[in-house]
């Protein structure tokens, strides 16, 4: 499908204002690392929190939500769906630990917990394990929904959308680092969000479609309604939710609801001012992520199952669209064909928004990692900060080009999904207790990235060769998760433990809560003297240190996954019809946001 004149115009306006908006930073990102790559440090909670939902929407999220749904209806969502239990861990207990440490990259944690050769081994081969390997899968399944959006309603071919939207992603990215990034990303997401409402209410308009009330109720999408699988078919009950909510938010390691926190995540939490904004903004990407946005993609998904109930429908609609990329994932462009002139443009406009903002922080994230984790800290460690900063910049198109390399190569967003939880499958309990463990040691964490990696290429290559029937995704992901589970475990008692004097520094820097540590500080403070520990890890009945700081959090964190789900869930049911159900939700939504608003000040943060 070709614009008409005033999509062109349309689309040429959003460009050259994200392009002036992210250049006029240049110069500032320019003055060195901490400026390039956290802002300064001086972030409020609202604009790096909508960077982080900014970042999340990227181009491929609608398109597989709508894979999600198409094949396995709106419960399918529960393999994202279930990180809310992590995002809320991550807001009430971590996000003040990360603004806390202080460093460049949350890869810099390495040399703060641990000490020696195995310290500086690790953070030097996770930053090249994690910014380019990891970052480059995700960079190139956002280029792999720009080729189908552009294939559908450009008419241009993959070659052309990757050399288009990569150069101008980069040419901002590289010249104002984040600074450039969470400006435009303040931008970006409220013409994602326009666009993604717009398409949403135009779907429901086209006359096969019938509204709300007639998507409800034709045939092609009242099975797919149900916010729970069902549970009469096992196999289909744990792979949907059972897996997810027992054991996938807090074992694996998924970009954007890492257990702990970490990624781009953390890097908006250490640019944060304070604490306070830092656990702020990760409390607003939470709801905003989960709660608010994916009812317009749900819509356009249900309402995909009218127009092209087959995949065989898309072909036919869409013959000059290469034949390898047709999946369940191309139908949310495809429903975008039926916009007016001028509103296309917007949408249009808003799926760019989506991709340049994901690209853009991946870029900038996975160029902090080979910067400060690798070349500073290897290579080149006494160099000003402008040559750092000059290394930022060419590592930011080097990326670019890796991750369009293997967007081409890529067919589904799924695929990459699944590649990516099954390598991270079991590592992320040890993200989770470093923290307040004091037991864990490098090799805790090289030993679970080894067999999690392991086990991920056995299951990939070897299972079947061998002559074993296939399993499902989530048997292999529960198998992963037991088998790396227990043998990190396994390899921390076997090993020594870090140095006291390092894990005192550690723990007097972060103050971590619980009894984790009482350990290592009993063994170091006399009796009658004051010691790191005192006061911080806490010795009154509770146990939990600062008046009750554990308790509070707890507390927090579960209201702030009913919070979510109830606003999630609760927009659902109205949207179904149902004013009873839906109301009660919101309501509750509005009583748990009522606790969690009372609890803050309780949980931790220093101002």
């Amino acid at each position: 499908m070709q614009l008409a004149t005033l999509d062109w115009w349309v689309l040429a306006l959003y460009g050259v204002t994200i392009l002036s908006v992210g250049l006029a930073f240049a110069r500032r990102a320019g003055r060195g690392t901490e400026e390039y790559f956290l802002a300064g440090r001086s972030m409020p909670w609202w604009l790096i929190g909508t960077s982080m939902v900014a970042t999340t929407f990227s181009a491929d999220t609608p398109n597989l939500v709508t894979d999600l749904v198409r094949t396995g209806g709106v419960s399918q969502n529960w393999v994202w769906w279930a990180f809310v239990i992590t995002g809320m861990c991550t807001v009430f207990f971590y996000a003040k630990l990360w603004r806390r440490s202080g460093v460049l990259t949350d890869i810099g944690f390495y040399e703060l917990r641990y000490a020696g050769r195995s310290a500086a081994f690790l953070r030097g081969f996770r930053a090249i394990y994690l910014g380019v390997f990891f970052n480059v899968m995700i960079m190139a399944t956002v280029t792999l929904a720009a080729i189908k959006i552009g294939g559908v309603l450009l008419g241009v071919g993959p070659y052309t959308v990757v050399l288009v939207a990569g150069t101008a992603t980069v040419i901002y990215s590289a010249t104002s680092g984040l600074w450039g990034v969470l400006v435009t990303d303040l931008l970006l997401f409220t013409i994602s969000m326009i666009g993604s409402v717009a398409a949403a209410v135009y779907a429901l308009r086209l006359p096969e479609v019938g509204g709300l009330s007639g998507l409800m109720a034709h045939p092609n999408v009242t099975d797919k309604l149900s916010f729970l699988p069902d549970f009469s078919d096992p196999t289909t009950a744990a792979a949907v939710f059972i897996v997810p909510i027992a054991v996938q938010w807090w074992s694996t390691w998924y970009p954007g609801a890492e257990p702990g926190g970490g990624g781009y995540v953390a890097q908006r939490m250490l640019a944060a001012k304070d604490e306070k904004n830092a656990m702020q903004a990760t409390l607003w990407f939470n709801v905003a992520h989960y709660a608010i946005r994916p009812w317009p993609w749900i819509l356009v998904a249900l309402a995909s199952l009218i127009v092209y109930p087959t995949l065989s429908d898309l072909t036919a609609a869409f013959p000059n669209v290469d034949p390898s990329i047709i999946g369940n994932d191309l139908a949310y462009p495809a429903m975008l064909v039926f916009l007016p002139a001028g509103l296309l443009g917007l949408v249009v406009a808003s799926l760019a928004a989506a991709y340049m903002s994901t690209i853009s922080t991946h870029l900038n994230w996975g160029a902090s990692y080979i910067v400060d984790d690798v070349y500073r800290r290897f290579v080149a460690p006494d160099r000003e900060e402008k040559d750092y900063v000059r290394v930022a910049r060419i590592t930011t198109v080097a990326l670019i080009v890796l991750a369009s390399f293997v967007g081409l190569l890529l067919e589904t967003a799924m695929q990459a999904f699944q590649i990516l939880l099954q390598i991270g499958a079991g590592t992320g309990l040890v993200f989770l207790l470093r923290w307040f463990w004091w037991r864990i040691n490098t090799w805790s964490e090289i030993s679970a990235m080894v067999i999690s990696f392991v086990v991920a290429l056995y299951f990939a290559f070897l299972h079947t060769a061998l002559g074993f029937a296939s399993w499902n995704s989530s048997a292999e992901l529960v198998v992963g998760v037991a088998v790396t589970t227990v043998g990190w475990i396994v390899v921390t008692f076997l090993t020594p433990p870090v140095d006291t004097e390092k894990l005192l520094d550690f723990h007097a820097k972060i103050r971590p809560l619980g009894r984790g540590w009482d350990a290592v500080v009993r063994r170091t403070d006399g009796p009658e003297q004051d010691g790191p520990g005192d006061g911080d890890s806490g010795d009154d009945d509770s146990g939990t240190g600062q008046g009750g700081e554990f308790a509070a959090g707890i507390l927090s964190w579960f209201l702030g996954c009913v919070m979510v789900y109830a606003t999630l869930f609760g927009t659902g049911f109205l949207l179904y019809g149902n004013m009873a159900l839906g109301s009660v939700g919101l309501i509750l939504a509005a009583v748990a946001g009522w606790g969690v608003l009372k609890l803050l000040p309780r949980v931790g943060f220093l101002t």
